[in-house]
């Protein structure tokens, strides 16, 4: 008898937050299993460090907020629909029209805010001292025709991104950075493949949640997201579910990726800050369609780039320590192709940047925390430069190619920039977690899949040094 009531109260509570009101007979009835109609549920931050609740429903309608005990209204930020077929990176023949079959709703959650829940989900509250973040980034399952490159997604070993998820929120982190590329299951499993066959395919919803938001459920719960856009996020790819479900910013008509005539709007953010509390903050960059190679004096996005490096140095005027945070590393390493050869930091983003400052950056950014390389590496810097840390290993199938021990005595990254002290892993899948020691001070600790430590890294200011710390031989 007290289990039945206890279900008898869950199917109340259930009808009730659903906004239904059932009767006895009915509420008995229903006491079966009822599929919960809530997809995903998180919040984001934004500008100004505006907290945003984030539901994704197959309701029709948009579920109440509870905040501190207080019901509040959400808004429909996109509905439900097909959107007809636009140029995709893909060919013809591995593209299909984006199906979004949910609802996604948001509410503003008022500072100071500390118990949040929707329709019975807890959602994390706003931190007002952030002490530990955790880092993740390149999550995404890759199916990509052009390159034959089919991940097993349906092989927890292969595709671990629920495991990184389960781990990491086990940190109990204040909050969560992803450094970009949350979609990668582009084009259709090949016939015969049972790694990943059965598995959802194009920039639908669908994809969506088997590639992102299942997985990551219980890292959503965990603490808020600081959300960087990936390449696979532009929107000749999966912007379309970017702004829907995402970007911390209003969704506009012309920044919804679904007329490709809007790209330029659609593929560009601008920057914004996040406060992590005393001296620290993390200014979020949107410049994942740089391209590899310096851009021309003439070429579009060089007065984008060059207003984003202005409202980045503004910005940074704000505090004290700055982390900004771009998917695409500008003064990483990594290899191109399967040559082995080493290639340096983003060059497109640099040439625009430099015409503004040779040194790249503004006084005040201490770190810069990218992704889209698979693997994990640090780079510390003998000049005036901040240290770079890529953290793209938390799901995406690794690169073939390692990077070397040793750094070659004269490579450099960026014109200028002379490495210190570097350091990488390249033997598997993990996360990044970064503890407040004090101001400007940090300790950076890389967990793999064991949910062991692989390499511990101290960060003062602009400087940092790693336990597998590699330094070259000489300087150039």
């Amino acid at each position: 008898m007290a289990i039945e009531r206890r279900l008898l109260r869950s199917a109340i509570a259930l009808a009730l937050a659903l906004g239904a009101t059932p009767s006895i007979g009915q509420a008995y009835r229903s006491a079966a299993p009822v599929r919960d109609p809530i997809q995903a549920s998180y919040v984001v931050m934004g500008a100004d460090n505006m907290a945003t609740a984030r539901v994704i429903t197959e309701a029709s309608s948009c579920p109440a907020l509870l905040i501190d005990g207080v019901a509040m209204a959400m808004s429909i930020r996109s509905t439900p629909g097909t959107v007809a077929l636009r140029p995709t990176l893909s060919t013809a023949e591995n593209s299909k029209a984006s199906v979004f079959n949910v609802l996604t709703c948001e509410a503003v959650i008022a500072r100071g805010a500390r118990r949040i829940s929707v329709a019975g989900h807890r959602l994390p509250a706003p931190p007002r001292l952030v002490r530990r973040i955790v880092v993740i980034g390149d999550t995404g399952c890759r199916m990509k025709a052009s390159d034959n490159a089919f991940q097993a997604c349906n092989d927890a070993q292969a595709f671990p991104f629920a495991r990184i998820a389960q781990r990491a929120a086990a940190a109990k982190p204040d909050l969560i950075l992803h450094v970009g590329d949350y979609h990668y299951r582009e084009n259709p499993c090949p016939a015969g493949n049972t790694g990943c066959a059965g598995s959802p395919w194009g920039y639908g919803w669908d994809a969506w949640q088997a590639d992102f938001f299942t997985p990551a459920r219980p890292l959503l719960a965990a603490a808020p997201l600081i959300v960087v856009r990936g390449n696979h996020e532009n929107c000749a790819r999966a912007g379309q579910g970017w702004w829907r479900f995402l970007d911390p910013s209003p969704l506009q008509p012309r920044r919804d990726c679904n007329d490709p005539a809007n790209d330029h709007f659609g593929d560009d953010t601008p920057p914004y800050a996040v406060a992590l509390g005393h001296d620290t903050q993390v200014i979020v960059l949107d410049l994942a369609n740089a391209g590899s190679k310096p851009l021309a004096a003439d070429d579009a996005l060089v007065p984008v780039y060059q207003d984003s490096y202005r409202r980045m140095a503004a910005l940074a005027k704000g505090a004290a320590h700055n982390f900004v945070a771009n998917h695409k590393p500008i003064l990483g390493v990594g290899v191109a192709g399967k040559s082995g050869t080493l290639a340096g930091g983003n060059a497109a983003i640099q040439s625009a940047f430099a015409s503004l400052n040779p040194r790249l950056f503004p006084d005040g950014v201490d770190v810069l925390l990218s992704g889209h390389i698979h693997l994990w590496e640090q780079l510390s810097f003998a000049s005036d430069h901040p240290s770079q840390f890529v953290a793209g290993f938390s799901g995406t199938e690794e690169d073939k190619v390692p990077l070397p021990s040793r750094l070659p005595v004269r490579f450099s990254p960026a014109p200028g920039a002379v490495v210190g002290p570097f350091s990488s892993w390249v033997d598997g899948f993990g996360y990044m977690t970064m503890d407040r020691l004090g101001s400007g001070r940090w300790k950076v600790r890389v967990w793999n899949l064991a949910d062991k430590v692989v390499n511990t890294c101290m960060l003062t200011g602009r400087k940092s040094h790693c336990r597998y710390d590699q330094v070259p031989a000489a300087t150039p």
